[in-house]
């Protein structure tokens, strides 16, 4: 009897888990059909709706889309007078003086190819470009992990204002103050005159104009450059450290464990961007001090179509080498990004 009075629980609480797992199965699926209703009724969302919900973003970047269009793509049609020969005279209406210009083909690019100037104003660049980066492109990871490694925050602010304030002098400036310092009636120039050293001027020597080049977009942008790089940098967690520092790592071990890989894909984007402007290595500042060194050592190929299509009027042939500066450096920038890739890095876009 007594076992007969026990087995009625049994059942019913074999009963009651049925209907708990029962109950919560249906809630599961109930969910789930509520969930694939919301995300329905969010796929059907028509095109005007999202017009409406989004106006005010839309409207917010009209303004961006206007000057993009008017001042990067606009003119990108007028490329095409590098087929031509194009005469600005024939018309005051720059666009009827395109229309009346008799096409030549590729006429244009084979004088490109059989101008010895450009091929010098090309190897300049290539040379000028990769000073830059062997000696410039460091320079501002150093000095960002260098203040990042200064504990005392009011001495990291004023190094970092210090290093940011050339970045905004002009290059006229920036030339003038080399020219005080470094030019034949310089400062270092008068203070070896005074202990009888002669035949001190840097700022005319054609040998080392491109490192001088180099030295003057240290002084005025290695500042911005910081900025960046110290941006990243904040986002590093102070945990990182100090679980390197209970592992035994010393600070150099830190710096190269934890600080230089989250720096890693901010200089592979910077850098991404930076071989995309390969051929464009500073146009105000060379065109400032190309009569000091010559056009032999200065001529790059910016200013060698400033010279060509604004000093001599050949704007055809002008418009031909800048259409074969563009195309290179978007090559340039799609095989950076894929190395980008291949080291596991996002690049300028992901894959």
């Amino acid at each position: 009897m007594a076992l007969g009075t026990q087995r009625p629980p049994r059942a019913t609480a074999t009963a009651d888990t049925t209907d708990t797992a029962g109950s919560g199965k249906a809630a599961g699926g109930r969910q789930r059909r509520r969930a694939g209703k919301k995300a329905a009724r969010g796929a059907g969302v028509t095109w005007r709706i999202r017009l409406r919900r989004d106006r005010a973003l839309i409207l917010m970047t009209v303004p961006v889309i206007v000057l993009l269009l008017v001042f990067n793509y606009l003119p990108l049609l007028g490329n095409v007078v590098a087929f031509q020969d194009y005469n600005p005279y024939v018309s005051t209406n720059g666009v009827t003086a395109i229309l009346h210009s008799p096409m030549v083909g590729l006429e244009q690019f084979q004088k490109m190819v059989d101008d010895s100037d450009f091929w010098n104003a090309l190897q300049n660049t290539l040379i000028l470009f990769v000073i830059q980066l062997l000696l410039f492109f460091p320079v501002p990871i150093a000095l960002a992990l260098l203040i990042n490694s200064v504990i005392r925050p009011r001495v990291r602010a004023l190094s970092q204002a210090i290093l940011y304030l050339p970045h905004f002098f002009s290059w006229v400036l920036v030339v003038t103050v080399f020219q005080q310092m470094f030019g034949g009636a310089g400062l270092i120039a008068q203070l070896l005159q005074d202990h009888g050293v002669d035949g001190f001027d840097l700022m005319t020597d054609a040998g080392i104009f491109k490192y001088l080049l180099t030295a003057q977009m240290v002084w005025k942008d290695a500042g911005w450059g910081i900025i960046v790089f110290l941006a990243a940098l904040a986002s590093v967690s102070p945990e990182l450290y100090e679980a390197a520092a209970m592992d035994g790592a010393n600070r150099w071990r830190r710096m190269w464990h934890v600080t230089l890989p989250a720096l890693r894909p901010v200089i592979a984007l910077l850098l991404v961007l930076r071989v995309g402007d390969a051929l464009t290595v500073g146009f105000e500042q060379i065109l400032l001090q190309r009569r000091a060194v010559g056009a032999g050592a200065s001529e790059v190929l910016d200013t060698y179509v400033w010279s060509t299509g604004i000093q001599h009027g050949d704007f055809s042939y002008a418009a031909a080498v800048g259409l074969v500066k563009g195309v290179v450096g978007i090559c340039l920038v799609l095989a950076a990004n894929k190395f980008a890739h291949l080291l596991g890095e996002q690049g300028v876009y992901k894959k």
